[in-house]
């Protein structure tokens, strides 16, 4: 059974891959009423991740490829609030850390503050304002341009922000994880995490299993620029192998129905 935020996504991901969406076919494969689905459409349509039609939707710009910051935020948070957990305590007290943009990151930065002497850059808003709480953190922010829906900054301001600036580790959230590579849909947020990737010593994926399987058009970097990824236990096998062979290491944490 869906949650309605599930439910949004699983209607934003269907009309990317078939083009549009028929209330009547929603209603029986999520088994809510036609009323139901019909306020799913609106509100998509609201936010411009799809364009009402007669009797359904179609889709709109690439830019439906995304739900709202608080929407992606809702999603999966229990699993994204252990990840953030466990990612937090791979970084040790005195280093220098990048902390991508994004939930996942917001999570970590949340589990930051027993931690000593941290020198801390971030793309992201929301994740800034997290570091922003913690005395023992040296916060440094990108510049850039702001983009509203991912509450991230990018562009050529924020990439020079990172000229001549060597870190520990770079915590990078995920969009899209297939077999070979990490990739997102943004191309100006694939060429500053690109960057941040040949800033740090270590580069840690933190991502729910949801990710696996999805692409982007522009790629970050290979598995095999990867240190470590952090995820829940749902990771499905061939992944598992496939970060073996590249020599990554794997943290899991629970996903089952017990977690808190």
């Amino acid at each position: 059974m869906f949650d309605t935020i599930q439910r949004r996504q699983k209607i934003v991901e269907e009309i990317q891959q078939q083009g549009q969406v028929r209330v009547e076919a929603l209603s029986k494969r999520f088994a809510v009423s036609s009323v139901t689905i019909r306020g799913d459409l609106n509100e998509l349509d609201r936010r411009g991740l799809l364009v009402r039609s007669r009797g359904g939707a179609v889709a709109s710009t690439p830019l439906a490829k995304e739900l709202s910051m608080n929407d992606r935020y809702r999603q999966n948070l229990t699993l994204k609030q252990k990840i953030g957990k466990l990612a937090a305590s791979l970084i040790g007290n005195g280093e220098r850390v990048i902390l991508d943009s994004g939930s996942t990151a917001e999570e970590v930065a949340r589990h930051l503050h027993k931690h000593q002497n941290l020198q801390v850059m971030t793309s992201g808003l929301n994740v800034a304002t997290r570091l922003a709480e913690i005395d023992a953190v040296a916060l440094m922010l990108c510049g850039g341009n702001l983009r509203h829906k991912t509450q991230s900054f990018y562009g050529p301001l924020a990439e020079a922000s990172l000229k001549n600036l060597r870190f520990d580790k770079f915590i990078l959230g995920v969009d899209g994880f297939d077999l070979e590579a990490i990739t997102t849909h943004f191309e100006p947020e694939a060429c500053l995490n690109r960057l941040m990737c040949d800033a740090a010593n270590e580069v840690i994926a933190v991502t729910d299993s949801s990710k696996f399987g999805r692409k982007g058009l522009h790629l970050i970097c290979q598995l095999s620029r990867l240190t470590a990824v952090v995820t829940d236990s749902a990771l499905p096998e061939d992944y598992a192998v496939r970060l073996a062979q590249a020599d990554v290491t794997v943290h899991l944490i629970n996903a089952g129905p017990d977690q808190v």
